[in-house]
């Protein structure tokens, strides 16, 4: 009977054991008392390193803004005045300094976004829309999507030399015009509006639209009704960031042969087009110091308050679609 006790005890000691003892990964303060200190310090330090990331972020940007509006503002040259002004963004380019001004990139850009809008936007958003609503779960389908997400991440000079093969040498346009400019980038942020539009409506739950179908509802009504309405402010955020990142490329419109700068404002789709960063890279290799420093600085605040309000129209649209569902 004895045995029988020391052979349950035996064989009692090692869970005994096991449960009071450490395991893997655990902390050293769980037996000392220190746990809670310890919990404290670890949870404080990581959102220490988090605020410390989100700190550095801000402060590289409030320094390059800084930087750019010393020059562009003439703060340390109060004599000389502001470079951005009503005279700068109502002239077109000059080769004085004093007598540059910014409108032709200013509606170069504009005229190559409107392209964008209403050639690639609708493509891309209805491929989003076959690929989670239609498209049935197969490795075509699969492939499609991943090839669609990589192709995102391709340098945008490849893009430029698709759209010169495609749209200049292929269909037979000018070169450097505005419809060429404007699919050529568009052929850029096309994978991105794909993929952030099939984002936003893999985020509408499935309850959404088992329930409209219960009701009665075609699969039509139901994207209509139910689920395009729920992605709307992610796809518009998508495309209007898709929007924010067009504006700033350069690579496509070199390699399609845009103008550096052009002195008459385009007004239709075949006219020649400059935006504003080949502008500002045209200003940058000018000679004269007050090109190199004072217009270029004018210029890139232009360039950055475009990005910004897009940004900014972004946030608002998604805060506003946002509130009318809830």
């Amino acid at each position: 009977m004895s045995a029988e006790v020391d052979a349950g005890g035996a064989g009692n000691g090692p869970a005994a054991g096991s449960d009071s003892g450490s395991e893997p990964g655990d902390n050293p303060f769980r037996e000392s008392g220190w746990e809670p200190l310890y919990r404290s310090l670890r949870d404080r330090s990581f959102a220490a390193i988090l605020l410390i990331a989100a700190i550095s972020g801000i402060a590289m940007m409030a320094i390059l803004l800084a930087y750019v509006a010393v020059d562009a503002f003439s703060i340390l040259d109060p004599e000389h005045g502001s470079w951005v002004d009503w005279q700068f963004l109502t002239s077109l380019p000059s080769r004085t300094p004093a007598e540059a001004g910014f409108l032709a990139p200013i509606v170069g850009s504009l005229l190559i976004l409107s392209v964008m809008i209403f050639a690639v936007f609708p493509i891309g958003i209805g491929a989003a829309i076959y690929l989670e609503e239609y498209a049935p779960e197969n490795r075509v389908t699969r492939l499609v999507r991943i090839n669609i997400a990589n192709l995102a991440g391709v340098p945008s000079v490849v893009y430029g030399l698709l759209g010169l093969a495609v749209f200049v040498r292929g269909i037979g346009l000018e070169s450097g015009i505005v419809l060429v400019g404007g699919l050529t980038v568009g052929l850029l942020v096309l994978p991105i509006v794909i993929v952030s539009s099939q984002e936003a409506l893999r985020a509408v739950p499935d309850s959404y639209r088992q329930a409209s179908r219960g009701m009665g509802a075609s699969e039509w009504q139901t994207l209509k009704n139910v689920t395009l309405p729920q992605a709307l402010p992610g796809i518009l955020t998508g495309t209007i960031l898709a929007l924010g990142r067009a504006i700033g490329e350069t690579a496509p419109l070199i390699m399609i042969g845009a103008a550096t700068s052009v002195f008459s404002v385009p007004t239709t789709l075949f006219d020649s087009v400059s935006a504003m960063p080949m502008q500002i890279y045209n200003w940058r290799a000018r000679p004269q110091p007050e090109f190199r420093y004072g217009v270029v600085a004018a210029g890139v605040v232009v360039l950055l308050a475009m990005m910004l309000l897009l940004n900014a129209t972004a946030i608002l649209l998604r805060n506003r679609y946002q509130r009318r569902d809830v």
